[in-house]
């Protein structure tokens, strides 16, 4: 048996590998897609091995994908927060430091996911319980914080407004998967499209490691606190929560970077000792392991803090292995070119994936985005698509 968790581990970290390095190819499809094969193609496999190959992919995927995000500039809706500090570093050639903040971040989080997990079953189950009566209001207090933190407040407002009607249409479609074109063309194309048009260059990368300058637990600590409330809070992903992390627990740009790497790995691991506690899935992995196993005991959610320190040693040196290869590659390829194919990958997989009306959702969403960026307000606003129409149906229940 041991060995056979070992080999679901490997795989697993393999496949949260490619993940997290294509764009586009979000872990809520891959979770999807694993629940429908478990009943047919994957059936032979016992359950137990699925679940630690959908830990390992998940897991590993919060480490990986802030590569894409930095250095192509094409993020998901947990890192799109990183574009900002990310891009600076790496336009003064630190983009290997900036990864590796990310990493560290990631990797202390799996150290405190494993501390926090059981003290959580005395407080988790009890805070859910007052927090499920009100959960509308408290959602729109998470609303009102996000943008009571803009310097642009009535921007911002405007942004979560126009991007939540945005949401409440596509996912009320018929649209299979409407959550791909929606969040690739927000948060993806989007930004792809305008450092196109900006005509981008990188220059030469170094390989050094970030001097950490201040108090490294400062964004631990912000992360710590934020980011259960996205187990808790249906809507509030990892960027609306690194946001309220930071404001709890002021940063420098390279403490953000720890921050948002935290925040990423520690909403999804937190997501599984939340099924546990309170059988509420918050993620697309902790979805396909609640279908799959049906009942979860505590053996396996030590099993799955067991997968998930394993393999978050394992990806923070593989992370920075990938980071040193990108840094070096990147400033000797055509910037321009690297975002044009990247852009085409996106568009074909939304195409496969949601057929022609998922292009359709696509092309709306992402000018919608240019327009949100261009008005200067964080990009998490824009994750009004998925908090509004939260808030409007936990109102009319």
């Amino acid at each position: 048996m041991l060995l056979e968790i070992l080999l679901a581990i490997l795989f697993g970290i393999i496949a949260g590998t490619i993940t997290g390095l294509i764009p586009g190819i979000h872990m809520n499809l891959v979770g999807t897609t694993l629940v429908v094969l478990s009943a047919s193609l994957l059936s032979p496999i016992a359950p137990i091995y699925l679940v630690v190959f959908i830990v390992a992919m998940a897991i590993s995927h919060t480490f990986i994908d802030f590569i894409p995000s930095i250095f192509l500039g094409c993020p998901d809706t947990d890192t799109e927060l990183s574009i900002l500090p990310g891009h600076e570093l790496l336009k003064k050639g630190q983009g290997y430091e900036a990864i590796l903040l990310t990493a560290y971040g990631s990797l202390a989080a799996v150290l405190i996911l494993i501390l926090i997990s059981f003290p959580s079953y005395f407080i988790v189950e009890k805070i859910y319980d007052f927090l499920k009566n009100f959960m509308a209001y408290f959602l729109l207090g998470i609303l009102a914080l996000l943008i009571f933190l803009e310097k642009q407040k009535l921007k911002a407002l405007f942004v979560f407004g126009l991007t939540g009607a945005l949401g409440l249409i596509v996912l009320n479609s018929e649209i299979k998967e409407p959550l791909l074109p929606l969040l690739t063309g927000l948060f993806g194309a989007s930004m792809l499209i305008m450092s196109i048009k900006a005509k981008t260059h990188i220059p030469q990368q170094k390989i050094t490691k970030p001097k950490l300058k201040g108090n490294f637990l400062s964004p631990l600590f912000g992360a710590l606190v934020a980011s259960p409330l996205s187990s808790l809070l249906p809507g509030l992903g990892s960027g609306q929560a690194a946001i309220i992390g930071n404001s709890i627990s002021k940063t420098d740009r390279k403490g953000f970077l720890i921050l948002l790497g935290a925040t990423n790995t520690l909403v999804m691991g937190f997501s599984f000792v939340s099924l546990y506690l309170i059988s509420k899935t918050r993620t697309g992995a902790a979805v396909a392991i609640n279908s799959i196993l049906g009942n979860f005991s505590l053996q396996i959610l030590i099993l799955i803090l067991g997968v998930s320190l394993i393999t978050g040693i394992i990806s923070f040196f593989l992370t920075s292995s990938l980071a040193r290869i990108f840094s070096e590659k990147i400033s000797k390829i055509n910037y321009t070119k690297i975002s044009v194919a990247t852009l085409g990958i996106l568009i074909f997989v939304v195409f496969i994936i949601s057929n022609f009306l998922g292009l359709v959702i696509l092309t709306i969403s992402t000018l919608t985005g240019i327009y949100c960026i261009s008005l200067g307000t964080r990009r998490t606003n824009m994750m009004g698509c998925l908090l509004i129409p939260t808030i409007v149906f936990y109102l009319i229940m």
